[in-house]
């Protein structure tokens, strides 16, 4: 009988099982499919405090940034601290990034329109400035949800995490009012506590315990470049509609230039936000502006073919806040879901977190905006 079921073997399963064996706690991973084969791995590995607006999402992405710098000294991890430069149109979008960025209190760089070809030499000119955000970095998602199982399968202490890929969950055990453990397709599995890491399906497992965690999918496409012989692109680049995009609730479809090469040669360009359910038909109209808004960026992506597009889809929840913490609804029941885009980066500390909780100590950062129940009292 393992201390805790972690379901959802993506990069915040990952990491909830990672620090929980860290922490001491035998832990058993369950996926109805691979490692990293949903969200995580239609990714592009984002580890952002540059879109971030003040308040607990971004104490939630500082904590995760030093994190992932911790974790990065271990091998198994591909990791660049990159950086991500924000650029504006206009002087009033750069007058508006830069009051964003002295409100968050982070580490930053803003950028005249002259000086920004000496971040980024091909970037397009007419742009009115930007801000340079140093912490701003990118992980290999895939690689980084496997290495985190792999090393937590290491016993740190009498702590030890044991994979199970093709199981799926058709309900919970209960001891009372107690959640201990989950029922499979390969049998049950008892346990002093569960956490629901289940991604974009986090509020269809929450639902099998009876407790409402709004979170929807909300599809993105990523389009992949062939490879360069030489970097194009030194840092992670995008405008400042990305961060408008992030926090929107819209249900339609929105882009924003986002545009980063990657250590094997291609370029990564996204963003697309829009909730159309688990649709993954492909969208040629939404490829072509992607592709067009990255060319606007750096106008020798003209000369380049893309060689593939993918989907994914999002776990996008009303507030934009990610839903981690023990639900009082479902006591043993602790949930890790909800990051819409920003799961890779703030993995560490969810995993972090949801750790501690569990050993029974007290977290490093107050969960409170996160709780499970707070969508109760807007039903």
């Amino acid at each position: 009988m393992p201390d805790v079921v972690v379901i959802g073997a993506g990069v915040v399963g990952a990491a909830c099982a990672y620090y929980a064996a860290r922490a001491g706690l035998d832990v058993v991973v369950v996926d109805r499919g691979p490692v990293a084969g949903g969200t995580t791995g239609a990714g592009e590995g984002n580890v952002l405090v540059s879109d971030k607006e003040p308040g607990p999402e971004l104490d939630l992405a500082l904590l995760s940034n030093g994190l992932w710098r911790e974790l990065a000294e271990l091998d198994g991890f591909e990791f660049e601290a990159k950086g991500g430069l924000v650029v504006a149109e206009t002087g009033e979008v750069l007058e508006a990034l830069t009051g964003l960025a002295g409100k968050q209190g982070v580490e930053h760089t803003v950028v005249p329109s002259g000086g920004l070809g000496d971040y980024e030499p091909h970037l397009a000119g007419g742009f009115a400035g930007g801000v340079f955000y140093p912490q701003d970095a990118q992980v290999q998602p895939m690689l980084a949800a496997a290495t985190l199982i792999r090393r937590g399968a290491d016993r740190f202490g009498r702590g030890t995490l044991m994979l199970r890929t093709g199981v799926t969950v058709a309900g919970f055990l209960r001891d009372g009012d107690r959640i201990g453990g989950v029922t499979t397709d390969h049998g049950d599995i008892l346990a002093g506590a569960v956490v629901n890491a289940a991604g974009t399906w986090g509020g269809e497992v929450a639902a099998m315990a009876g407790v409402h965690v709004p979170v929807l999918p909300r599809r993105g496409f990523i389009l992949v470049t062939e490879p360069f012989d030489e970097p194009l692109i030194r840092h992670k680049v995008y405008t400042a509609a990305y961060v408008t995009n992030v926090a929107s609730d819209s249900e339609g479809l929105e882009t924003s230039a986002v545009v980063e090469g990657t250590p094997s040669g291609p370029v990564l360009i996204g963003a697309s936000r829009e909730r159309v359910g688990f649709d993954r038909t492909v969208s040629v109209p939404v490829l072509e502006r992607l592709a067009r808004q990255a060319v606007e960026l750096f106008p020798a992506l003209a000369d380049r073919r893309a060689i593939r597009a993918y989907c994914g889809f999002r776990p996008y929840c009303p507030d934009h806040l990610p839903v981690i913490g023990e639900d009082p609804r479902a006591p043993g029941l602790h949930h890790a879901c909800g990051h819409e885009g920003a799961g890779i980066g703030l993995a560490p500390a969810t995993g972090h977190l949801i750790a501690q909780t569990l050993a029974g100590h007290r977290p490093d950062l107050d969960l409170t905006p996160f709780r499970p129940d707070r969508f109760e009292e807007r039903r």
